[in-house]
Parts: structure tokens; sequence; C-alpha cells
């Protein structure tokens, strides 16, 4: 049965308010921000349109099984879990970058026959660092990554880094860029079969 409303999942925090602000600059939507409270569902009052507000990696998850229609997610995240989803466009806002960081002046990790690896990201981590032939055991955190190699946990991270600030507080050297990335609007393969006129208006109001 075909929904009167479109379904777009947003990851909670600073994307979700960026992604609301664009698509309210495109009068694809009323709201430009999410409300203080609890609210995980929020209805567009002016616009046939729902949003959902979840964990930034499930966003895959509910548009790959057709729980929404459209999604807003990070490069970086689509790239380490394999959602079977449409990735229609690049949004403007969102830019980050994953890198590999260690403390300063500790180098002898490069010597290592296997380097300790902290990250949320093990999937891209293994691939790196494959690819410059070095052994790593990845261990995944999900808190502060920055401390993991302050306290011995780990020889380097692979982190998403903005401006580098955290790094430089706790004495970190950024030593190399994995990707660029920024947020991306995927889609769910299904929905779009569906409802093709309707999905493609809204991307193509988007630019």
């Amino acid at each position: 049965m075909k929904n009167d409303r479109l379904r777009v999942a947003l990851p909670k925090g600073r994307m979700s308010d960026e992604s609301l602000d664009f698509f309210s600059s495109r009068d694809l939507s009323s709201l430009k921000q999410t409300a203080d409270g609890r609210e995980l569902i929020l209805h567009d009052a002016k616009h046939p349109v729902d949003f959902y507000l979840i964990r930034s990696k499930d966003v895959g998850a509910y548009v790959e099984q057709g729980a929404a229609d459209l999604g807003v997610m990070g490069l970086d995240v689509l790239l380490e879990h394999d959602f079977d989803v449409f990735i229609p466009a690049k949004l403007p806002f969102g830019d980050c970058r994953l890198s590999v960081a260690y403390p300063e002046g500790k180098l002898d990790w490069q010597k290592k026959s296997e380097i300790r690896v902290a990250t949320k990201y093990p999937k891209l981590a293994r691939e790196y660092f494959f690819r410059r032939g070095f052994n790593i055991r990845t261990i995944e955190l999900y808190g502060s990554i920055e401390i993991a190699p302050l306290t011995g946990l780990s020889d380097v991270i692979v982190d998403l880094v903005s401006t580098g600030a955290t790094l430089k507080a706790n004495h970190l050297v950024e030593e190399e860029i994995i990707l660029e990335s920024s947020a991306r609007l995927i889609m769910n393969p299904s929905s779009f079969a569906l409802q093709r006129s309707r999905l493609m208006q809204f991307i193509d109001t988007l630019f």
C-alpha cells in the first residue's frame, strides 16, 4: 500500500539539524531543526514528510529494509557498512575526514609487526592498512577514541576529524587521511521503483 507521506531517516545530532535546515531552504520541509524534546518522529505540518531521528549507523538499515524511503548518511558510514541502497545525491554539508592519528613523537608503531588500531571503522581501517602492507588488530570503540593510544590500549586510531582541535588538545598527530567524507542522500530501491516520479521530484528540488 502506498504511503501518503514520504519517510526520511536522519541521524540524530548535528547532521539532522543540518539536513532539516537544507531541506527547509529548498522548501521541502517547514522544520529547520529538531525539537528539544524526545520525539523520534517529526511530522511536517506543511509538507507530506515524516522525519525519523535515529542512530547514524541505523539509518542505512531503515532505508535498506524499506522502513524509510530516503535517508541521510555520512559517506564514511556508508562505506563501512554494505547497505543495499541507492545513493542519488551528495549533500553540501557534513564535511569531515577519516584519518589515522598517533601520539606526538611516537612513530615506533610503523616498525611493528602488528599494529593495534582503535576505531569505529574496522572495515575501512583493515582495508587501508592492508594496502600499506601492515598487519593490524582492530579494537572497536564507540566513545572517545582519542584516549586509546594515550593509555596504551592502541598504537594509533582511525577516526573522523573535523577541525583537528580534539587531536591537538590530546597531543595526537594526524598522519594520513584515509577518505574525505560528507553527507549523502540514500534511497530504498523498492521505494524508487514504486514512487519514481515523487522521489525524483524531491531530489530534483534539492538542486
